[in-house]
């Protein structure tokens, strides 16, 4: 059953909590037996949907992307010292996109002419964790479950890999690009979600966290001649076998990993492996890329799902107090963060329609939540204030900005994957609180909506240690049939 941490609890001790909880969980995967579809065991076979996509791109905005500073641009005041922060909704003004009477904010220009392709769910939301961590939120939004579980939950890419398997035999099915899960703040509770969880190894992402860095990881050491390498490969098996984990580990669990590293050996003599250099890329489309390490990952996403994964997730990278995770200085980093993704993101979208690939691949950017200026959580809340600064009027630029966690209204955009072009869907209100007031989508539907563009059913269930476990949380997410064509 899912756990709230207690909102009186200080923080750390939420955090801890949620920590030995979480670690507890993953011990507990090595232990685990084969997951076995529940179909199996009744002979009710799921029926799944007809896929309208065969391929995911997520972009994840990590630390909470602000809608009133992207995608839902509301009233827009220029800093001035003095300004009163309760009238303080968005610092960017709105511009026109490619979609008549749909606006995003200044900065995303090259977003804007390609919103013509795209579906806006304006009215995400996010449940009230008590404490509003972004390690939780993180967790839930990529498992589809609130942490921690008696159970290792597998990320939605581990879900793709297992009930679709590979697009191409050779490519791994689940890419993470552009986290660093070593040497960063909350680098367990990353750990923790990033993983395919119950389902084993094989099925878990292929972690690059320096896309330019990409290439090095699918060719054997220097000097590594292929002798040696199968010399090492065979002793390296060996040494798993005598583990002194070993007990503790399953015998699916054991082989899940062997399969892993089978499929690891076969990409570093394929062709495919050229996918990952990006020094490949012809220099002129490789400029309209290179805005930072994010841009980069969108073109080391784009040359994979070409090369056949499933699927892939690019993500700005949370480090605490950095990037989206904005306490403080907010107008000032959203600006840089604009000029990071928005070429990018379009030129992703452009490159695959060109390519005649973007109707059968699903692009999503979204986040864990928003921010807001005065509001943490949403209203009524009794989550305690993480802003740097409480100030009622603005007098430095670094009160300028949205600052406060927010899960009372949040925006997705999608592209491809058989959405409807040019659709908006839901809306928050224009007056502070920025709460969604009409078709609100709860993580659960929006999970259902992106596995049933994907050709999985939301009822989809696997029996693990005795008791089923869905893809959606109980099987309950309902696909939001109207963003789709």
């Amino acid at each position: 059953m899912p756990h709230d941490a207690d909102p009186s609890l200080p923080e750390p001790l939420v955090r801890r909590d949620f920590l030995k909880k979480l670690a507890a969980a993953g011990t507990a995967a090595w232990m685990t037996g084969e997951p076995r579809a529940i179909w199996a065991k009744t002979g009710e076979k799921v029926t799944h949907p007809p896929a309208k996509a065969d391929a995911c791109i997520l972009l994840w905005m990590a630390g909470g992307m602000a809608a009133p500073e992207t995608f839902d641009p509301k009233g827009y005041l220029a800093f001035e010292k003095g300004l009163e922060v309760k009238r303080m909704l968005s610092t960017f003004p709105a511009i026109n996109t490619a979609v008549d009477d749909v606006k995003i904010c200044q900065g995303l220009e090259n977003i804007a002419q390609v919103m013509d392709r795209a579906t806006l769910i304006r009215s995400a939301v996010q449940p009230d964790l008590g404490s509003i961590l972004h390690s939780r939120h993180q967790y839930h939004w990529h498992t589809g479950y609130v942490p921690p579980q008696t159970v290792a939950c597998p990320h939605i890419g581990a879900w793709m890999a297992k009930v679709l398997g590979p697009r191409n035999p050779v490519m791994p099915a689940f890419i993470n690009i552009g986290q660093r899960l070593e040497g960063i703040g909350e680098s367990e509770e990353l750990k923790a979600f990033t993983t395919a969880g119950f389902f084993g190894s094989e099925f878990g992402p292929m972690n690059l966290p320096f896309p330019e860095e990409a290439a090095q990881s699918v060719k054997p050491p220097k000097g590594m001649d292929a002798n040696r390498f199968a010399n090492r490969d065979r002793l390296f098996r060996k040494l798993v076998d005598q583990n002194p984990n070993r007990d503790f580990m399953s015998d699916y669990q054991q082989e899940s990993m062997l399969r892993s590293m089978d499929n690891a050996y076969r990409l570093l003599s394929a062709k495919e492996r050229e996918a990952f250099d990006i020094t490949l890329e012809p220099k002129e489309s490789r400029e309209k890329y290179d805005t930072g390490r994010f841009g980069r990952g969108c073109l080391l996403a784009r040359r994979l799902v070409e090369a056949g994964a499933r699927f892939v997730e690019v993500t700005t990278e949370y480090v605490p107090f950095l990037h989206w995770d904005t306490h403080k200085s907010g107008h000032e980093t959203l600006d840089g963060l604009h000029k990071e993704m928005d070429r990018p993101i379009a030129q992703l979208v452009l490159d695959l329609e060109a390519k005649g690939m973007l109707d059968r691949t699903l692009i999503i950017i979204a986040s864990e939540f928003s921010r807001d200026a005065l509001i943490e959580g949403k209203p009524g809340s009794t989550a305690s204030d993480q802003a740097t600064f409480k100030v009622n009027t603005i007098s430095e630029m670094q009160h300028y900005g949205l600052h406060r966690h927010f899960t009372g209204g949040t925006s997705v955009v999608m592209f491809g994957g058989g959405t409807k072009k040019g659709f908006v869907y839901g809306e928050t209100a224009d007056e502070r609180p920025l709460i969604a007031t009409k078709n609100p989508v709860s993580v659960m539907d929006l999970h259902a909506t992106i596995m049933t563009a994907m050709g999985i059913s939301p009822k989809t269930e696997f029996e693990i240690e005795g008791r089923p476990f869905y893809v959606t949380e109980d099987g309950k997410g309902k696909a939001v049939t109207d963003i789709f064509a």
